[in-house]
């Protein structure tokens, strides 16, 4: 075979195939990382748990789950933000993913600006739960007593400006009444002590106080979400038990960092909605509490921008800060 100069002169551009297939090599090449701003057990722990078993079976790659817990699960998001190897998820809630840098402007990394939506993986109605000391069996009568008896009620949440905190906060302005913030690491600690009788109250996240509502530890007054929770048939919304508030859901979702190439957010996305349909899975979250989602990245990005507006103009209403 003869070579000709317009060949030879392709040969150096040959060369570089190499370099140039290597260089657009499969992801991921090394085990993905997946950070949970909450302790292992927690809810945001279980619905990680649940996708990185699946994204282990597809991906070929190691999928570690890290809990990075403190701060109201600020300091796990921000180490979800500030990962720049290119392998790294976390996953977190509402406050420390949507409206923790209104809330603190000194903290060390913008939800709206450090962060990728990925999927949202599930919500969670908020349940008012009681200690049974508290004598109050509906929504309406526990506004009453917390009127009657300002700086009486103790209550729980998730850390400063989580949504926990801030639906207490809300009730509490709208409806004219004091309570003491107590704010805890995680769910389970802060249901501990409402059980013990240390708290008196806590709008908690549905997964996280279910079984107690249903051994009957503690009092489930009203769910927050617009309609009644499947898992908790005979609790009243707030609206059906005398008090007129907007609804509010938690919400559990998955990240990326700010930068992560856009082809990865859309494969882990697809990934992390097929490992929330598997059947078993959907089913067993659905036990704990939790109405599963699993969406694309632009639907979680909707309701971003949704909790951004409601909660942060609520934040700057009433002046609140972070504590500590």
């Amino acid at each position: 075979m003869t070579i000709t100069r317009r060949g030879l002169a392709a040969l150096p551009a040959l060369s570089l195939l190499p370099a140039a297939v290597r260089a657009q090599s499969p992801w991921p090449d090394r085990p993905v990382r997946i950070i949970v701003a909450f302790p292992g057990g927690s809810t945001p722990d279980l619905a990680a748990r649940v996708v990185s078993a699946h994204l282990q079976q597809v991906l070929g790659q190691p999928v570690v789950v890290e809990n990075r817990a403190g701060g109201g699960g600020h300091i796990g998001t921000e180490q979800i933000a500030r990962a720049t190897d290119g392998h790294t998820f976390g996953v977190s809630i509402g406050g420390p993913g949507s409206t923790g840098k209104i809330l603190n402007p000194a903290l060390g990394y913008d939800p709206e600006t450090d962060l990728m939506p990925v999927s949202l993986l599930a919500r969670l109605p908020f349940v008012l739960a009681v200690h049974p000391s508290v004598p109050a069996n509906t929504a309406a009568e526990f506004v009453a007593y917390a009127k009657a008896n300002p700086g009486k009620i103790s209550y729980a949440s998730t850390g400063p400006g989580t949504l926990s905190h801030l639906v207490m906060e809300d009730l509490a302005a709208t409806q004219g009444f004091q309570a003491v913030h107590v704010p805890y690491r995680a769910v389970g600690q802060a249901v501990l002590d409402l059980v013990a009788g240390r708290i008196q109250a806590f709008f908690a996240a549905s997964g996280g106080v279910l079984g107690q509502v249903q051994g009957g530890q503690v009092r489930a007054l009203a769910v927050t979400s617009p309609e009644r929770f499947s898992a908790l048939p005979n609790v009243p919304t707030m609206r059906e038990s005398g008090v007129d508030s907007d609804p509010a859901v938690a919400w559990i979702g998955l990240f990326a960092p700010a930068g992560t190439p856009a082809d990865r957010i859309a494969r882990v996305s697809a990934e992390a909605t097929r490992a929330l349909a598997v059947p078993e899975q959907r089913q067993a979250l659905e036990r704990a509490g939790f109405v599963v989602v699993g969406s694309d990245p632009a639907t979680f990005q909707a309701l971003l921008r949704s909790d951004v507006q409601r909660w942060g103009g609520i934040i700057r209403r009433l002046g609140l800060r972070p504590e500590g």
